[in-house]
């Protein structure tokens, strides 16, 4: 891959198709859906790699051009050729042109692009990362993580590269030179944008500088260097740093600021990272999974895995849902967001007297100003009922200048239109659970319901309502508990696989940020700083990301399902009484990096364990073809995984058939030896009420180093109430390690 976002050989192919491009995101309905020549983009999945880029994409023109469409009509057509990892490419074509091309004897699979969305001084030290933690630091140098976002800002002082020699030996990537980026340096050793629709969003250029923000704040909290005296106005004060400040940044701009991230673009950042190197691959990017063998990020991230590279993944935004959880493959390490802590409130007093403590991040002088309800704002009666929520076309300028609103939220960028209206804040009413704090642009907070109609009442119950916003301010709080927002399992793709697999920070995290945007990224906000404080699974991922490379610079040789294993089997357990989900909300519990780096045991799979896991959820030659990159894997001829599940996982997840019937299975693991040569390991069982465990051997007798030992786990479940989750445990000790497997026993709701 050349510094450009195309293959070097593509770019004479693309410069007259960039100006048959349409934003097809936007507006999903350009194209008439009774239009049946109307044209979108579509990934088209080809035999096993050819060997030579240039003949791979002739290829891949001449198999365009058998649609009865000429070889320049082709040549336009094709926006992306995938020749260093797969054998794809992506074009523009009409649903019944894809169609034809499904039915074409080379073609493994066609699917249509989408476009998703992106889903700290503080944190590592929570969850026991130190900075005094042993280091191999001549091993850490080697790390390279290479994240897909949205970009990185070069210039962040957490990516000055003091003290760190040249890239590892083994680096093949670049890094530009690109339009206003100042360039890469021994932290940052590459960077590339991806593309391949040609629509750049206005304010972007065609580099890898992040103007969102949203890159530079997960790779500076995988592996920034430290920072001294980081804050954000203040707030949240200390050195900021990553897990490993002295590995390697290598960023994949697959995600731009207004129009997401595309399947088509996705897969490229994956082909680009596992050619050029990476060791870890983080990704907080996420969708609806329809199957393992079409999706962008399955596909890539397995063949990272083929490759030795562990892909980390975010679980997702949409809880407290069930079934929520996203990026759920086997071989992708899938965490959840966690609180530390600390949070940040700010007092609201209202005239009466009376204080409440509101949530959310507002630096701004305190003053009283006069409290309106977004209703007596409204322009008109029939108004009210949408200007309680403070929308901008419901509400009366006139009755909204001045004045510190009180607004349901529900609304997009409500504090942009109050201060575009002239109003002085807002009090925002939250029906949900408020565990993270938002940046403000205005003296603003957030407060629960009840608070809310407190705050309601005073309203409509006082001739002259005033409030006073305070300044906000640090304050601890218990932890760790799992975020309110964390997508939850059941796992949708599996009902034998545990998702998600590790908890890790995700609330209120402070990490570099960029100047190109303000932030809050709202109209008429003037905020910029050089490390702001976010939440999501995106900020758990690279927490998880970072982590792994810890691990990974203790054990190099490790595959990617041993660093996987030994981050689960070593996390802290985190309380079921404040996850009612329990491993559906936190999979084996909250990230413990300095176990993971000596985990005892590890659960470890070859690529070929997947292939049985999938073969065994149903999968076949032919849906299987556009993974492994190949119709020769046959499910009848390969042998088959053992036990219930077909896989040798750290976790263990039993789904009921129904739930007015027991149900039992036999699970079959494999351990190997990562300890000490001499080890005998004892296993301890916890069961839950109406659950019957037995492990068989109850005792492993190791002589030596990667030594493997078999066991077999018996599950026997009564029946229990739809929807219910209870939890079992088992437990490998040793006289120096602890080694956690949870077991999940889950009666399905349906």
């Amino acid at each position: 891959m050349g510094s450009s976002k195309f293959s070097p050989h593509l770019i004479h192919l693309l410069v007259p198709a960039f100006l048959l491009l349409h934003v097809l995101w936007i507006s999903p309905g350009y194209a008439s859906v009774e239009d049946k020549h109307a044209k979108d983009f579509y990934i088209i999945y080809l035999g096993d790699q050819l060997g030579n880029g240039d003949e791979a994409i002739k290829t891949h023109v001449n198999l365009l051009s058998s649609l009865d469409i000429s070889l320049e009509e082709a040549q336009e057509r094709m926006v992306y050729s995938y020749t260093k990892v797969f054998n794809a490419f992506a074009a523009k074509l009409s649903p019944h042109e894809a169609k034809k091309m499904r039915a074409m004897v080379e073609v493994l699979g066609v699917f249509k692009n989408r476009y998703r969305q992106l889903h700290t001084t503080k944190s590592w030290d929570f969850v026991g990362l130190p900075l005094t933690a042993k280091r191999h630091l001549k091993a850490e140098r080697d790390v390279i993580i290479g994240v897909l976002d949205t970009g990185i800002t070069p210039d962040s002082e957490s990516f000055q590269d003091h003290g760190l020699g040249p890239p590892p030996a083994k680096w093949k990537g670049s890094c530009g030179p690109f339009k206003n980026f100042t360039g890469c340096n021994n932290k940052i050793i590459g960077a590339k944008f991806f593309k391949a629709d040609g629509v750049l969003p206005s304010g972007e250029d065609r580099s890898p500088l992040d103007i969102d923000g949203h890159g530079t704040h997960t790779s500076s909290t995988a592996a920034g260097v430290l920072v001294a005296n980081a804050s954000l106005y203040g707030l949240a004060s200390g050195t900021a740093r990553g897990a490993v400040p002295s590995a390697r940044v290598a960023m994949y701009k697959v995600c731009w600021a207004k129009s997401g991230c595309a399947d088509m673009d996705i897969l490229a950042g994956f082909e680009a990272a596992i050619h050029d190197g990476v060791d870890i691959i983080s990704i907080s990017i996420g969708g609806p999974i329809v199957d393992y063998s079409s999706d962008s990020i399955s596909v890539g991230s397995f063949h990272a895995a083929r490759k030795g590279i562990l892909t980390v993944a975010s679980a997702g935004n949409d809880g407290p849902s069930p079934g929520s959880v996203t990026n759920h493959e086997p071989w992708i390490l899938t965490v959840a967001a966690s609180g530390i802590d600390r949070t940040f409130k700010s007092q609201v007093d209202l005239g009466n007297g009376k204080s409440f403590s509101g949530m959310g991040i507002s630096m701004f002088k305190a003053k009283s100003y006069p409290l309106v309800s977004g209703v007596d704002a409204a322009k008109t009666k029939d108004d009210k009922p949408l200007a309680r929520y403070c929308l901008s076309d419901y509400l009366d300028r006139k009755k909204v200048k001045g004045n510190m609103m009180v607004c349901k939220m529900g609304g997009a960028a409500v504090e942009s239109t109050i201060k575009k209206y002239g109003g002085a804040g807002a009090i925002l009413v939250s029906d949900q659970y408020l565990d993270n704090a938002q940046i403000y642009m205005s003296p603003t907070t957030s407060v629960n319901s009840s608070i809310g109609d407190a705050i309601y009442r005073y309203v409509n119950s006082s001739r002259s309502p005033s409030a006073v916003i305070q300044k906000t301010r640090e304050v601890t709080i218990p932890a760790p508990f799992v975020a309110s927002f964390s997508s939850r399992g059941p796992n949708p793709g599996s009902i034998r696989l545990l998702k998600p697999d590790i908890a890790a920070p995700g609330i209120d995290i402070l990490a570099a940020f960029t100047l190109k945007r303000s932030l809050t990224g709202l109209d008429g906000d003037t905020q910029f700083s050089k490390f702001t404080i976010l939440s999501g699974t995106s900020m758990s991922c690279p927490h998880a990301a970072g982590v792994a490379a810890y691990v990974k610079s203790f054990h190099p040789d490790w595959s990617p399902a041993a660093i996987k294993s030994a981050i689960i089997t070593s996390a802290k357990p985190i309380s079921r009484r404040v996850n009612k989900e329990a491993e559906f909300a936190y999979g084996g519990g909250q990230v413990n990096p300095r176990r993971a780096a000596s985990p005892g045991l590890v659960y470890d799979m070859e690529d070929i364990s997947y292939v049985q896991f999938l073969c065994a959820e149903g999968y076949n030659a032919t849906t299987l073809a556009p993974l492994v990159g190949s119709r020769s894997i046959n499910c009848s001829s390969i042998v088959p995984g053992i036990g219930h599940d077909s896989i040798n996982y750290p976790t263990i997840q039993l789904t009921l058939r129904t739930a007015k019937a027991s149900t039992m299975a036999v699970f079959r693991r494999r351990v190997t030896n990562v300890g000490p040569p001499a080890s005998v390991y004892n296993a301890t069982v916890r069961a839950p009420k109406g659950v019957e465990i037995t492990v068989e051997p109850m005792s492993l007798s190791f002589t030596k180093a990667s030594q493997k030992r078999s066991f077999k786990v018996v599950v026997k479940a009564k029946q229990m109430s739809p929807g219910k989750i209870v939890s079992g445990l088992l437990v490998w000790k040793s006289q120096r390690h602890s080694v956690r497997s949870p077991i999940v026993i889950y009666s399905p709701s349906d």
